[in-house]
């Protein structure tokens, strides 16, 4: 059988392979580092996460020669340094985390049982569970949040997340700008929805490309379901930012299961958070405060936050939690009966919406 000259560089490790983060750090190094930490090397499925290495087990599998992947190294601390031709001087580069994981680290969530949810296109809620990676029951992800060593001398310390993905957040507004034409911009969608009290009954399942976490059905499609001749664009809209928090409702319910643990709030960001009308909802589906930072874009500050503790910049996880102001605060406004009486609606709504595409 001939071998592919690929096969035989990848073998001698003249081949590298890594995610975005390794690429960009062999550029940012002219070349001499070839690396990774293991929030980004376990979205590669060759990650070991109760080692925190490589997994033979997994590469004999998949036959990825070991010399083809880079060095898994601690989130915080030294990767190497900038070629001194791109910024004029030589520059250590001390962090390297997954978005999400930088995003939970940017919103000081340092303690287990801490959560925050992004809301992006789609919508990213990670809790804290500490140092022991939680198998989930409930079709969650489980990931490492970050690593870093608390001095030189000790193995470094492990934090690790439950994960979960809902496939439309922001998305869905985008939909009823771009596809129903019901709003001119997103920001217009609050205004909107506000002019009505409720929904009407009225329930949009917004699985166009199908269902994430917890349900995971590819084959869900969008359903509005409930409508009536008195339904109006306005209800819809209300319907749109409603399925938003229940689809993190959701997650958040399963979230509460795998772990055992009962949180107290939970921490907001991205473009979406800015909706105050959402964040009101959703704090009433969740049944718990929702708590918007002052800073949101806190993916950046979080991956800062960690390359300036390396450094010694900040001397503790405590000190960048007492830099953490708060927005605005929303507490839950409604009944638990009412509550529950709407999650038991949006599932029926929900389970209307699986299984309708074909192969």
């Amino acid at each position: 059988m001939t071998i592919h000259p690929a096969r035989a560089q990848a073998e001698r490790g003249d081949l590298a392979f890594g995610t975005i983060d390794t690429w960009l750090l062999w550029k940012l190094t002219g070349g001499k580092v070839h690396a990774t930490d293991p929030s980004n090397a376990s979205r590669t499925l060759l990650f070991n996460l109760h080692t925190l290495q490589w997994d033979d087990a997994l590469l004999k599998l998949f036959n990825i020669p070991r010399a083809l992947l880079p060095d898994v190294r601690p989130s915080g601390g030294l990767f190497g340094e900038t070629d001194p031709s791109l910024f004029g001087r030589a520059m250590p580069i001390t962090a390297i985390i997954g978005d999400q994981q930088a995003a939970t680290f940017g919103q000081a969530c340092f303690s287990p049982g801490m959560a925050k949810n992004t809301y992006g296109t789609g919508c990213f809620m990670l809790l804290n569970t500490g140092s022991t990676p939680v198998a989930s029951a409930n079709r969650l992800l489980t990931t490492v949040g970050w690593q870093r060593a608390v001095e030189p001398k000790l193995a470094p310390e492990a934090t690790y997340c439950l994960e979960a993905s809902v496939f439309m957040g922001g998305a869905t507004i985008q939909w009823l700008r771009d596809g129903l034409n019901i709003i001119d911009s997103a920001a217009q969608v609050e205004g909107l929805a506000q002019s009505v009290s409720d929904v009407g009954d009225t329930y949009l399942v917004p699985a166009f490309t199908g269902l994430g976490a917890p349900h995971w059905d590819g084959h869900a499609r969008g359903t509005l379901v409930g409508m009536t001749r008195g339904t109006t664009k306005a209800h819809i809209a209300r319907a749109a930012l409603e399925a938003i928090a229940l689809q993190v409702a959701d997650v958040f319910a399963a979230m509460q299961k795998d772990s055992g643990i009962t949180l107290a709030e939970l921490r907001v960001d991205g473009g979406a958070c800015k909706n105050n009308l959402l964040m009101q909802i959703q704090a009433d589906f969740l049944g718990i405060p929702v708590v918007r930072p002052a800073i949101t874009e806190t993916t950046a500050l979080g991956a800062a936050y960690l390359a300036g503790l390396t450094i010694g910049f900040w001397s503790s996880t405590e000190q960048i939690a007492s830099q953490w102001l708060i927005d605005r605060r929303f507490e839950p406004s409604v009944s638990e009966s009412a509550r529950q009486a709407k999650l038991a609606r949006w599932h029926q709504a929900v389970e209307r919406a699986k299984g309708w595409a074909q192969d």
